[in-house]
C-alpha cells in the first residue's frame, strides 16, 4: 500500500476535528436522560460511514438502541472483514473529578502524550478507537487501495450489556457473514511496545439488596436490637475473600484454566515496571490474590469486586438512622472456561446462604459474558502482526487482557469466525474514569496500521 502516511498526515487535522465533534455528543446508554443523544450519535456514525465510502448504510432498529450497519462489497470472491465497535459511552460521574468537562473535548499534552491527548468521555472507549476504522476505510477508498470487502456493525449498548446486539446477530447472520472480525476496544502495552490482545476475561455483574426492618429506624431507640442492613452487607461482602484474597464462593474456581509454567514465563517477558505502575496510580503497594504477579492477577485470574455500595443517609450533616435497606453492585471478571451464568448462580446461592436470619437478601443479575482466547497461529493474527511490524518497526507481543468484551464469544458462536483485537489505547488512558483521554499519536497510528491489516489478510487468504 502506498501513501498511507502521507494521507494521514495531510488529513490529520480533519480526522481529529471530526472525532472531537463526535465526542461532544453525550451518548450515555446507561441513563435514559441521554436517549436522544445516543440516537443522534447513531445518525452521525451513519453519515460518517457513507462519507468514508460505504455503498450501503442502515440504522437498524433493535429492541434497544439502534445498530449502525454499513458495507463496501467490491468482489464477493474476496475475503470480508467485519468491523465491530460501539458508539455509547460510560456515565461521566463523578463530574467534579474531571479537570475539564467530559463532553467538551480538549487536547492537552501529558508526560505519556507529549504530542497531545484528547480528553473526553469516550475518547478511547470506544469512539476514538471505533472511528479509526471509519477513517481507515476512507483512506483505502479515496486512494483506491481497499483490497477486500468490509462490513461495519457499530452498536449503542456495549456499556450496558449488548442485549440488543445478541438479538441482532441472531437475526442477521447472512448479512453479517465474514471471514474475520476486527475490533479496536482494547489497548497495547506502550507506545513503543505494540501488542495484540489474545484473551479476554468474561463477566458476571449482579446487584444485591439486603433488607432488615420494614422502615428506617432511630439508631438510639433500635440500635443494637435489630440488624443494621449496612453492617450486615459489609460483613457479607468482606467474607467473599479469604486472607489470601482468594474468592470463597464454593465451586468458583472449578473451571478456571490454570496456565502452565511455560505460558506464565512467556507472559512475564512483557515489559512491566512495578514501581511505575504504583506511581501511576499513586499507591504504596499492589494488592491481590496470593501467588500471582500483578499482570497475572489482572488477566489470567478471576476476580470479584464491589463497584458501588449505598444505603442509609449520605447527605450533609448527621442523621442517626438505621436504614431499612442496603445495596451493592458487584462484578466478577472470569477467565476462559468459567461460564458466566453458572458463576452468577453460584454467587446467588452462596450470598443467600451467608445472610443471617435477621435480614432478607435479593440478588438481581444484570448482564454477563464468556471469556475468550484467540490462537496466534491463525491468519487474522498473522495479518495483524505483520501490520504492526510495518508501522511500529517491531513484532507485537500477544497479551491477555483483564477486560471483558462479552460479545466476542457470541460472535464466534453465531458467526463462526475469529476476532482480532487491535487496540491502540494505553492503561493510563483512564477509561471508565474521570479524565479519560486518547493520545493523538495513538489515534493516527491506528488509522495508519489498520489498512495494512486488510492488505495482509487478503494476501494470506489468497
Amino acid at each position: 500500500m502506498q501513501n498511507i502516511k502521507s494521507y494521514v498526515e495531510e488529513h490529520k487535522d480533519r480526522f481529529i476535528n471530526e472525532l472531537i465533534e463526535l465526542l461532544k455528543i453525550p451518548s450515555v446508554s446507561a441513563d435514559a436522560a441521554y436517549k436522544d443523544d445516543v440516537i443522534k450519535t447513531a445518525a452521525e456514525i451513519s453519515k460518517s460511514l457513507k462519507e468514508a465510502g460505504c455503498d450501503a448504510v442502515e440504522i437498524c432498529e433493535t429492541p434497544g438502541y439502534p445498530i449502525v450497519y454499513g458495507e463496501k462489497i467490491i468482489d464477493k470472491s474476496l475475503p470480508t472483514v467485519l468491523v465491530y465497535g460501539h458508539y455509547d459511552v460510560q456515565p461521566p460521574d463523578p463530574i467534579n473529578l474531571w479537570d475539564s468537562p467530559p463532553f467538551e473535548p480538549v487536547i492537552k499534552k501529558t508526560e505519556t502524550h507529549p504530542e497531545g491527548a484528547i480528553f473526553a468521555r469516550g475518547s478511547c472507549d470506544d469512539k476514538g478507537q471505533m472511528y479509526m476504522h471509519v477513517k481507515a476505510l476512507e483512506l483505502m477508498t479515496k486512494t483506491g487501495q481497499l483490497p477486500c470487502n468490509v462490513k461495519f456493525m457499530i452498536e449503542g449498548e456495549e456499556e450496558v450489556g449488548s442485549k440488543s446486539l445478541s438479538w441482532f446477530v441472531e437475526q442477521h447472520q447472512e448479512k453479517l457473514a465474514n471471514d474475520v472480525i476486527l475490533i479496536s476496544d482494547t489497548g497495547m502495552i506502550a507506545k513503543d511496545v505494540p501488542s495484540i490482545t489474545t484473551g479476554l476475561r468474561g463477566l458476571s455483574y449482579v446487584e444485591v439488596e439486603v433488607t432488615g426492618p420494614n422502615r428506617d429506624l432511630h439508631s438510639g431507640l433500635y440500635g443494637g436490637a435489630v440488624a443494621n442492613p449496612i453492617n450486615v452487607l459489609t460483613k457479607m461482602i468482606a467474607s467473599l475473600h479469604d486472607e489470601n484474597n482468594h474468592i470463597t464462593i464454593p465451586g468458583f474456581y472449578d473451571a478456571v484454566e490454570n496456565l502452565s509454567t511455560e505460558e506464565r514465563s512467556e507472559m512475564a517477558k512483557a515489559p512491566f515496571s512495578l514501581d511505575a505502575y504504583k506511581k501511576s496510580l499513586d499507591i504504596n503497594a499492589v494488592y491481590g490474590e496470593e501467588g500471582y504477579t500483578t499482570n497475572e492477577r489482572n488477566s489470567i485470574r478471576p476476580t470479584l469486586d464491589v463497584n458501588g455500595i449505598w444505603g442509609g443517609y449520605t447527605g450533609e450533616g448527621a442523621k442517626t438512622v438505621i436504614a431499612s435497606k442496603a445495596y451493592a453492585k458487584i462484578s466478577m471478571r472470569l477467565v476462559p472456561n468459567q461460564d458466566w451464568e453458572d458463576i452468577t448462580e453460584l454467587f446467588t446461592k452462596h450470598f443467600e446462604s451467608i445472610a443471617p436470619e435477621a435480614v432478607t437478601v435479593k440478588v438481581t443479575p444484570h448482564h454477563g459474558g464468556q471469556g475468550y482466547v484467540t490462537p496466534i497461529d491463525n491468519i487474522g493474527y498473522k495479518a495483524a502482526s505483520k501490520a504492526y511490524q510495518d508501522t511500529f518497526g517491531k513484532t507485537p507481543i500477544p497479551q491477555r487482557s483483564g477486560g471483558s468484551i462479552p460479545i466476542v464469544s457470541l460472535f464466534e458462536k453465531e458467526l463462526k469466525s475469529k476476532t482480532i483485537l487491535m487496540g491502540f489505547g494505553l492503561d493510563s488512558d483512564a477509561i471508565h474514569s474521570p479524565n479519560e483521554h486518547f493520545g493523538v499519536w495513538n489515534y493516527l497510528k491506528g488509522i495508519e496500521t489498520i489498512p495494512l491489516f486488510y492488505k495482509y489478510f487478503t494476501e494470506l487468504n489468497a
